[in-house]
């Protein structure tokens, strides 16, 4: 009689811990959460496409275990910590901003910098007037002009 207390709250607790672990098992993943995942991920097969968008079967897979480990309850950064720890940061779209991918994220815009600096300078340089305005036109001597006085007195008489 005092052995079948406990076994009948035994009983109890595991009915409880089983309905709570198909409970969980029986969680339901969103779909969004998912595409989220998949579109930070490259998909392995397809060249440039997330596995969000890749149509091929690997990305398929790969979309099926995002959904298991977040039905496990893994949170989406440890899904993207498998994924990375699995194939390397490769695997991102998005390289991380730190150490020598920080390149990836600087480079661009220290090189839009520059181009616009150089464009400045090219547009200030054209824009510029000569020092001392115009240039002068190269002073005529008496002997050419008396020439072009008299050429002109002819073309008048005629």
């Amino acid at each position: 009689m005092s052995l079948r207390r406990p076994i009948q709250l035994g009983a109890v607790a595991l009915l409880v811990l089983a309905t709570l672990g198909l409970a969980l098992a029986a969680a339901p993943v969103n779909e969004d959460t998912v595409r989220e995942i998949g579109s930070e991920l490259r998909c392995v097969v397809c060249q440039n496409l997330s596995v969000s968008d890749s149509p091929s079967e690997t990305a398929n897979q790969m979309r099926a275990i995002i959904r298991e480990r977040l039905a496990a309850g893994e949170s989406p950064a440890q899904v993207k910590a498998y994924f990375v720890e699995k194939y390397g940061l490769w695997i991102l779209l998005s390289p991380p901003k730190r150490g020598f991918n920080l390149l990836v994220w600087v480079v661009p815009f220290v090189g839009l910098g520059l181009g616009l600096v150089l464009v400045a300078v090219a547009v200030r340089r054209w824009s510029r007037r000569p020092p001392g305005g115009p240039a002068a036109a190269p002073a005529i001597d008496a002997a050419t002009r008396e020439r072009i006085r008299r050429e002109m007195a002819e073309l008048d008489t005629r």
